[in-house]
């Protein structure tokens, strides 16, 4: 018995359908992301998972964890360089800017939390090391500033969403 591949439209031995799916899926991956999310996503929904390029399905999602955790990293560099710089640097020109650049990235940052909560830990577990390379950069750009080592304030992620750490109590 034959079957028409929906790839190439060759006549397929049903015997070997399953290994050319599997060859189809892996080129499908390589050659068009967008179609094989499609058909990957249809076969899903009809439950043929013997059918699924499990391979590449398991890289995608690693992947995207992956994303999610190197976006709140990013995210969460530019809020505390720019929280040392409005705290730490006397310069009303850009006070302004670098406000506006701490409401964007506690913006996306609460977002980023909302969509997946477990990220919180993360955060936790990698602040110091944020805060280093933060107070890294930050001082490398103002040589003449003092920037303390150690986190001065609030180490609570609610306050750093929230806190406007450079008025005065």
């Amino acid at each position: 018995m034959l079957l028409q591949s929906t790839y190439d439209r060759q006549m397929i031995p049903v015997n070997l359908l399953p290994m050319v799916q599997s060859q189809y899926q892996v080129s499908l991956y390589e050659e068009d992301f967008a179609l094989w999310i499609e058909e990957t996503t249809v076969r899903l929904e009809a439950r043929e998972f013997e059918q699924i390029d499990l391979e590449n399905v398991i890289r995608e999602f690693s992947a995207l964890g992956r994303s999610e955790r190197r976006e709140l990293c990013d995210r969460s560099h530019i809020l505390l360089c720019h929280i040392l710089k409005r705290v730490y640097i006397n310069n009303s020109d850009n006070n302004r800017a670098w406000e506006l650049t701490i409401r964007e990235q506690r913006r996306h940052l609460k977002l980023l939390f909302e969509d997946s909560p477990s990220l919180r830990n993360n955060w936790q577990q990698t602040f110091d090391r944020l805060h280093h390379d933060a107070r890294s950069e930050v001082a490398q750009d103002y040589p003449n500033t003092r920037f303390p080592d150690d986190w001065q304030f609030d180490r609570d992620l609610d306050a750093l969403m929230l806190k406007a750490f450079w008025l005065s109590d």
